[in-house]
């Protein structure tokens, strides 16, 4: 499975805003998107230019792409499908991002970020409808039951990242209980249910060139 392997704050940096990409780490005062808010490089501190129109679209793709832990093949057999689809290709392209499996583990706080959601996934510790599945770009659909399964000491990591998120609200789209640490996905998300500030239409225009 093909993956981003390289230094994860590099690219907040890059993008020149938050991505929360690191979990606890975003949130201290040691990270180092706060102590060096700054592009990367030897000339990451001179004056930055200003983007033409196509320089914001990429960056916006680059971002969503970052955001969700997708690389440039499978970003763009999701366009791909959300442009063949009824309705606005934008929203359903972020739809799509939002069914992943490690994204709705994420958003229901069993992993503290994106990444440790995917492995989370990868180590067959998820359940959908009493099935292991163990692929991170699985699409969930409505009235999917999405739980643990698992022994006693991957359960302990997990309450502890439960404990982490706790603060963090589990969207409109999503049931979940803690306790049972069940969730169930109640609709489709829709677009206010994306938190992330993301301009969508940027990246259709740069995907209709």
């Amino acid at each position: 499975m093909a993956r981003y392997t390289g230094a994860v704050c590099r690219l907040c940096r890059r993008q020149g805003e938050k991505l929360f990409l690191k979990g606890t780490k975003c949130q201290a005062e040691k990270c180092p998107a706060n102590k060096r808010a700054y592009p990367p490089g030897q000339h990451g501190e001179g004056k930055r230019k200003k983007l033409s129109n196509y320089g914001l679209q990429l960056k916006e793709k680059q971002k969503v792409k970052r955001v969700y832990g997708v690389l440039e093949k499978q970003f763009r057999k999701y366009f791909k499908i959300a442009s063949k689809s009824k309705g606005v290709t934008g929203k359903l392209l972020l739809q799509l991002l939002e069914r992943r499996l490690d994204n709705v583990v994420f958003r229901m706080g069993l992993g503290i970020s994106r990444s440790q959601a995917r492995q989370v996934v990868r180590h067959n510790l998820i359940a959908v409808n009493s099935r292991r599945v163990n692929i991170p770009s699985f699409l969930v659909h409505k009235d999917d039951v999405i739980e643990i399964k698992c022994k006693d000491k991957p359960k302990i990591k997990i309450k502890d990242n439960l404990e982490f998120s706790k603060e963090r609200t589990v969207p409109g789209w999503l049931e979940f209980s803690a306790a049972e640490m069940k969730g169930k996905v109640l609709r489709l998300p829709e677009r206010s249910d994306v938190q992330q500030p993301i301009q969508e239409q940027l990246i259709v225009e740069l995907y209709s060139k």
